[in-house]
């Protein structure tokens, strides 16, 4: 019979790793890779039966696939330490591995929660996120931010869905907020994205736009229209400190000219 490996990246998720790795206890090995918490992740990953690899951190998609290479199971999910598989979702991934799928892949719907309420609108609902794959058939790309799950052959979908916990707060938002737009900008940077001025001045307002119109923040009340307005803010900040980055390179190309 086919098993099933679970793969979790963390850093500092005490607050979410012993939920996460609860709702999964069914697989039949974890794999938790660590990139040097200072709480107790390590410490309640272990008490959860997961193996758990400290490393040096050298980015999402490298991790998940070292991560990937630690599992000897046919079948992978990853998850972030911030989601939970429900019961039904769980018995739909038991099923899959169980049979003789004609899929090397499956993605699911995934339901997030965003300050205390589960937004449906804004583009993030039913939001397909592929999950789950054979390991011989999937590997990750490897950018700074974003990064994604590759699999060869086709990919089929579940019904039930996954869960995400993503900000409880704005103070946590914000202490992600700098670092995924630091990585995001400096990826564009290294893919030789240029700076214009267009990029915050169009890019933004379309967001919000898209987000909030378009795709029915409005009906997700409040938090809707927070988020509507963090997501326009977000893309502003990513392409300012790409400005940035631009300003400093040329700063640095004048200066070895002299």
């Amino acid at each position: 019979m086919s098993t099933l490996a679970v793969i979790v990246i963390t850093k500092n998720e005490e607050q979410n790793i012993d939920a996460c790795l609860e709702s999964v206890r069914w697989a039949d090995e974890i794999i938790v890779v660590d990139g040097g918490s200072s709480d107790r992740t390590v410490e309640l990953a272990r008490s959860k039966g997961a193996k758990v690899f400290e490393r040096k951190w050298d980015g999402y998609g490298a991790a998940k696939n070292f991560g990937l290479s630690q599992c000897t199971s046919e079948w992978v999910l990853w998850l972030d330490a911030d989601e939970r598989v429900t019961e039904p979702l769980g018995e739909e991934i038991r099923t899959v591995v169980r049979s003789n799928s004609s899929f090397n892949g499956y993605e699911f719907p995934r339901r997030s929660n965003f300050l205390g309420k589960w937004i449906r609108h804004c583009g993030w609902y039913p939001g397909y996120v592929l999950r789950l794959f054979r390991r011989a058939s999937g590997r990750f790309t490897e950018q700074r931010v974003h990064e994604r799950l590759v699999v060869e052959g086709s990919v089929g979908r579940l019904r039930n869905d996954l869960l995400h916990f993503t900000d409880p707060s704005l103070s946590h938002y914000f202490e992600k907020f700098n670092r995924y737009t630091t990585l995001a900008a400096e990826e564009l940077a290294s893919n030789d994205g240029r700076f214009r001025f267009s990029q915050v001045l169009i890019r933004p307002p379309w967001v919000f736009i898209r987000m909030y119109f378009l795709r029915a923040g409005f009906l997700d009340g409040f938090a809707g229209f927070v988020l509507c307005l963090l997501s326009s803010f977000y893309v502003f900040v990513k392409y300012a400190k790409l400005w940035e980055i631009s300003l400093h390179s040329s700063r640095s190309f004048s200066n070895d000219r002299k």
